[in-house]
């Protein structure tokens, strides 16, 4: 997950998925995870989805890290010529550690991505 988060930083999520997802695929589903500090497991069929919804939280927090977040340039071009861009990447820190807690939720209760899955396909 770091390295998606520092690979978010620098490439847009359609280099990133062309990058990582050869290479992260065939482990994920090679490995298990037995669950963190006596969590559930996630059981081997649900590994790839819990990954998948794990791939795009950090996809969605690579949009706001700066350096090169373009949501933040999305944002400099709406905001007043007041706004500087330092002050645009200062408040984005505040989401960003928003998301980094749900994306650690998401690792440690894997039946949070899990369930409504399961819950819709069976």
């Amino acid at each position: 997950m770091v390295l998606l988060v520092v690979l978010g930083m620098f490439l847009d999520w359609v280099g990133i998925l062309l990058l990582a997802v050869p290479i992260f695929i065939p482990i994920v589903e090679a490995l298990e995870f037995p669950g963190l500090l006596g969590f559930p497991a996630v059981p081997g069929e649900d590994v790839v989805l819990w990954f998948g919804v794990l791939y795009l939280v950090n996809m969605q927090m690579s949009f706001l890290s700066p350096p090169f977040g373009y949501a933040l340039f999305y944002i400099r071009g709406v905001c007043p010529p007041d706004i500087t861009m330092g002050t645009i990447f200062k408040s984005s820190l505040v989401f960003l550690a928003i998301q980094a807690f749900g994306l650690f939720i998401c690792v440690l209760i894997p039946g949070v991505v899990t369930w409504l899955p399961n819950l819709v396909y069976g």
